[in-house]
């Protein structure tokens, strides 16, 4: 039997994802005029062999060209005391600006890796494919850089949240 359902109204729909918690990551690339990166909680482990992620970037976005043409992306996971830098990158700011914010190093495939990242995730590109407003990045992971640090950023019902040890501190 089939059913003809409609989809929710996009409020409503971004009303409900305001209460899945997620870690916040800075996704980056470098592209031939200098490096682009954005805030993104749309990130997740799609497979452990080959080991592969997903990362979501709106295609209105400023930096979608440059993750357009990218080959390599790098997933930075943010821990609380980025949570300046996740806004900077979430912002309007000049991509000069967000990267002067942060220490930054070039990864092994050249993308911009976060020094003191909780975890950094390089990635070469495999696939890639729009979905409403937004493109699904597939990468294939080269690299994984982590720190000592047990504390990560997460975002939930629109404000930030620390987690530490099995701690929620709202913040």
């Amino acid at each position: 039997m089939m059913h003809d359902f409609q989809t929710v109204e996009s409020t409503e729909f971004r009303n409900g994802m305001s209460r899945l918690g997620a870690a916040v990551n800075i996704v980056t690339t470098r592209a031939a005029d200098g490096p682009f990166g954005f805030t993104a909680s749309a990130v997740c482990s799609v497979s452990d062999a080959p080991a592969t992620l997903l990362a979501c970037i709106n295609r209105t976005s400023s930096c979608f060209p440059a993750f357009e043409r990218a080959r390599f992306f790098c997933v930075n996971t943010l821990s609380p005391s980025h949570e300046t830098l996740s806004n900077l990158f979430g912002g309007k700011t000049s991509m000069a600006e967000r990267f002067s914010a942060g220490r930054w190093v070039a990864g092994k495939t050249d993308a911009p890796v976060l020094e003191d990242a909780l975890v950094s995730f390089e990635c070469e590109l495999t696939r890639a494919f729009d979905e409403g407003t937004h493109r699904v990045l597939f990468g294939r992971v080269v690299d994984v850089r982590r720190s000592d640090q047990e504390a990560a950023l997460l975002y939930c019902s629109r404000r930030y949240v620390a987690w530490h040890n099995s701690q929620v501190l709202h913040r």
